[in-house]
Parts: C-alpha cells; sequence; structure tokens
C-alpha cells in the first residue's frame, strides 16, 4: 500500500492520513492498525489537544444515542402506526460500537471501560395526544430485541421514583407518560477519544501532529495525495503524501473536501447550528436525577435541539445539563471563523443552498428566535422538565458547533439533512465525513462501512473478514431479526465494559 512515486526530501510518507482529532478519526485510525499493523499511519489536528471539538464530553450534544429515548428517530406516520426503522438501526450501531470497544478492552488495547457508565435512558412527555404517541411508541418497539425490557407507565407516582426532579412540583392533573430503558449507557466520547489516540501514537509507524492545519490537498499524477501543512506554532510548512486520506475534521470537513477537488463533493454545502448548555451547580440537584430524559423538540427545531435533562460523567464528577439551546453562527467550529460559511459558498453548491434555505425559513426563524432567548425564557423551558428549578441554581455554558449537510436533490434542488453523509472518491482513495447526530455513537458502524467501501479487496479477504467478527462479533448479521444473538452480545459487553444492566 504504499506510495510509489518517490518523494521529496521535506516530504513525508504515509499509507494513511487522517485529519482531525476526533472520535472518528481515532476509531479509524485502531481499526485500520489492528487489521494491517504495517500500515504507516500520520494525523494532523489544527488544535493543540485531541478531542477540543465535537467530542469533547461539554460540546456533544448527546451521548450514548442509541434510540432509546430519543423520539424523532421513531416518527408517527400517517396512519397513526409508529416507523422504528431508523430506531432499530441506530440501536444496532451503538451495539456495533459497545463490541468493538469490549474487543479493544479485553486486547488491552484500550486501558479500562472508565468511559462508559450505566444511566436509564428515558422518554418523558405530557397531554393526551403525546401520552397515546409514547403508548403507541412503546408498542411498536417491543417487536424489537434491541428494545426487550423497555418499561412504559402513565402513573405518576411510578414515574416520580424514576425522575423525581421531573415530577416534584408538578400538577397532577396533567396527562404524563414515560418510557424507561435501564440498560442505557452515558459515554464521555472525549475521554474515549483520548484513550484511542494514545493506543494508535504508541505503536510503531504512527505519527500525529497537533497544532497542524490542512491548507491544500491536492491529487498527484501516480493517484496519491499531497498536502500542504502549516505548523501553526511556527508558521513552517510541511508537504505531506498518502495513498488514502479520512477528513474528519467535524465542522472543518466541508471545506477541506471542496479543497479536494473530486467531483463527488460537487453539491455539498453546510448549515451550522450552534448550542448552549445549562449546566447545574447545586451538588444536592445533581445527586437526585439519575437517567437522560428526552423530551419532544419543539415544531419547527432541528433533531439536535431535542430537551434533555441529562446525567453525565465527565471527568470522574457526576454531572446535570439541560438542554441545549440552539443558536446561529457562521462559524463551522466552536473555534473556527465567522467567515467559514460564507468562504464554504461556491458555484458547485451556491443552488443547493438557496432551495434548502429557502424551504427552511421556519427553521432559521426559530434559530434566530433562540439566540434572542431571554434567561427568563431559558428557565421557562428548563421548568417544563424540571418544575420546581431554581436559575440560581444554573449556569449558562456554550456547547459545541455543529454544521447540518445540504446536498443536491434532482426533484427539490437542494435539501438539508440531519444525518451524517459519508463522501468518498470514485477510487476509495479519499473520505470525508459530513453531519452531526448521531455521529459519535454510530462511529464504529461508519468506520466499518467506510473500510469496505474505501480498501474492498482487503476488505473482503478472509484475514480481515476475521478480524472483523474478532473485533465486532455480530459483523455481518442483523440483530434486530436475531434475538438471541442480541441478547449473547448486548450481555458480552456489558460485562467487559462493567455495565450495571
Amino acid at each position: 500500500m504504499n506510495p510509489t512515486a518517490s518523494p521529496s526530501p521535506e516530504e513525508s510518507v504515509s499509507d494513511v492520513l487522517l485529519i482531525g482529532a476526533g472520535i472518528m478519526s481515532a476509531t479509524l485510525g485502531v481499526l485500520l492498525k489492528t487489521l494491517d499493523p504495517s500500515l504507516i499511519i500520520s494525523g494532523y489536528e489544527r488544535l493543540d489537544a485531541v478531542a477540543a471539538e465535537s467530542s469533547d464530553a461539554w460540546n456533544n450534544a448527546g451521548t450514548g444515542h442509541s434510540a432509546f429515548c430519543e423520539l424523532n428517530y421513531t416518527p408517527e406516520r400517517p396512519d397513526g402506526s409508529i416507523d422504528i426503522s431508523k430506531a432499530d438501526k441506530i440501536a444496532e450501531q451503538f451495539e456495533l460500537s459497545k463490541q468493538f470497544w469490549a474487543s479493544l478492552v479485553q486486547a488491552g488495547q484500550l486501558p479500562n471501560p472508565d468511559f462508559i457508565h450505566s444511566i436509564p435512558h428515558m422518554s418523558f412527555v405530557w397531554g393526551e395526544a403525546n401520552v397515546e404517541y409514547l403508548r403507541k411508541r412503546h408498542a411498536a418497539l417491543l417487536h424489537s430485541p434491541l428494545f426487550q425490557g423497555m418499561e412504559f407507565s402513565t402513573d405518576p407516582g411510578q414515574i416520580s421514583e424514576w425522575i423525581p426532579l421531573v415530577m416534584d412540583g408538578r400538577d397532577p392533573s396533567q396527562p404524563v407518560a414515560a418510557t424507561r430503558m435501564a440498560v442505557g449507557t452515558d459515554v464521555n466520547f472525549g475521554a474515549l477519544t483520548r484513550s484511542l489516540s494514545n493506543y494508535l501514537k504508541d505503536q510503531p509507524g504512527v505519527d500525529f501532529h497537533l497544532g497542524h492545519e490542512v491548507e491544500k490537498i491536492k491529487r498527484e499524477p501516480d493517484g496519491t495525495w499531497r498536502l500542504k501543512i502549516r505548523n501553526l506554532a511556527t508558521d513552517e510548512k510541511v508537504i505531506a503524501r498518502a495513498r488514502f486520506v479520512f477528513i474528519g475534521a467535524g465542522g472543518g470537513s466541508l471545506p477541506l473536501l471542496e479543497k479536494s477537488g473530486i467531483p463527488e463533493a460537487n453539491g455539498f454545502g453546510g448549515f451550522p447550528v450552534s448550542g448552549q448548555w445549562l449546566k447545574c451547580q447545586n451538588p444536592e440537584i445533581i445527586a437526585r436525577h439519575e437517567a437522560k430524559v428526552y423530551g419532544k423538540p419543539a415544531v419547527g427545531s432541528p433533531p439536535m435541539s431535542m430537551p434533555h435533562l441529562d446525567t453525565r460523567q465527565i471527568n470522574g464528577r457526576k454531572e446535570l445539563l439541560f438542554g441545549p439551546y440552539a443558536g446561529f453562527s457562521t462559524k463551522f467550529l466552536k473555534k473556527g471563523s465567522y467567515t467559514d460559511l460564507f468562504r464554504s459558498i461556491e458555484l458547485g453548491n451556491i443552488r443547493p443552498l438557496l432551495y434548502a434555505g429557502a424551504r427552511n425559513l421556519g427553521l432559521t426563524k426559530y434559530l434566530i428566535g433562540q439566540v434572542l432567548q431571554t434567561p427568563a425564557e431559558r428557565t421557562a423551558a428548563l421548568r417544563e422538565y424540571y418544575p420546581e428549578a431554581n436559575p440560581d441554581d444554573w449556569q449558562l455554558e456554550v456547547a459545541g458547533q455543529r454544521v447540518q449537510v445540504i446536498k443536491k436533490d434532482k426533484k427539490q434542488g437542494g435539501v438539508l439533512e440531519f444525518g451524517t453523509e459519508m463522501v468518498t472518491s470514485a477510487d476509495g482513495s479519499i473520505a470525508a465525513l459530513l453531519g452531526a447526530s448521531p455521529g459519535a455513537s454510530t462511529a464504529v458502524a461508519i468506520m466499518l462501512d467506510l473500510v469496505q467501501k474505501c480498501f474492498p479487496e482487503r476488505a473482503a479477504s478472509p484475514e480481515w473478514q476475521g478480524h472483523f467478527r474478532r473485533l465486532v462479533p455480530s459483523f455481518g448479521q442483523k440483530l434486530a431479526d436475531n434475538p438471541a444473538l442480541a441478547a449473547a452480545v448486548r450481555e458480552h459487553s456489558r460485562g467487559v465494559l462493567q455495565l450495571e444492566a
């Protein structure tokens, strides 16, 4: 897999070059190095720390997404039935992630599983229509082995036992309902990314550089990629060349993809969405809540803005967050530039951007309204989930930046999407991950797909197929159709990752 052309003295040469030091690059790097330890891997990150943008726990808008409690993954069809197909897919993808992490822990590639903890995942709604929706959702999900054990209740007493903060002070005449999955988890993707990166950088043939920004990407006549990179501390220019390039730079992926010049990048644009949290400062309140409680998003709001009262373990401490409150910024990264959005506009994507923008004026209005919210309005939103909340107990924190995907559409001209999108060149020599939710939680599934698409011959070989099944025992099988396998792999991951449920 070594590049064929001879490098000049100042060039570094690698088989795989990773751009960005988040969960996606770390996952891909460890996966490829495990599949083939002889690979030469290099990486470049513009910031001076690993996982400092979207993968950081304080920036991440959700942790451990497994579709147990996120209501936007189970839409109601026009006939009143509930579509669980997306929830099934995401739940299965998260199980792949847990299997992969468990395999790395067993092999000593991850020192311990302290990045993941058990925490119940709950949905909570009020109002007769929403209660009926949640009832139907619960009944539909129980048909899938991935949601076995989900509890449903409309009993205020039972719900109060599960989530006392949510029920204390609530109008007793208000119809309420909740579902609960005890096998939910909380994942600190910042801690996980740092552990994966620490393992990767200690392997022979791996070289990772912080404080380096990729400025140009160009395909060479021999099919390799030549990158011009700037050391931000010294302003020195570095030239790197690689056979395969992965752009996993979060909100910074779109501009770098555009610089590659591959035709597959044509027509993609980005719509940035920012966020804020209310962070609880009262230890007594934090101690009384033990769940991730998700509600229904406001009409017209993006999926990443689903309100949730969220228990997390961050850097060894239990934390309680509420939000996120959405907002709008023209930055593509939290530590980016206000010119990011404008510099991403080019001839190939201006038409999809205009069409998607025209059809999403309601979203724009919603985001502007969120930006203009007063402290009293934010407290009012919190009190819908915690009626007795005291604003003095909460502090506003800036969350991460997300860039939603806009792409060409033959019928509509351009569409705004809220998932993730992998863009690869026809020859599989370069790939970029665009978009946001569910993102980190499905990183393993995304990277397994990428490896099979970009390294098809090796991925199909008996050697790599064996590695896939060792790393992810259910590889190539569908858990949603196999209750016994789903229960077995979930139980194995639970034991290795030291989860309670």
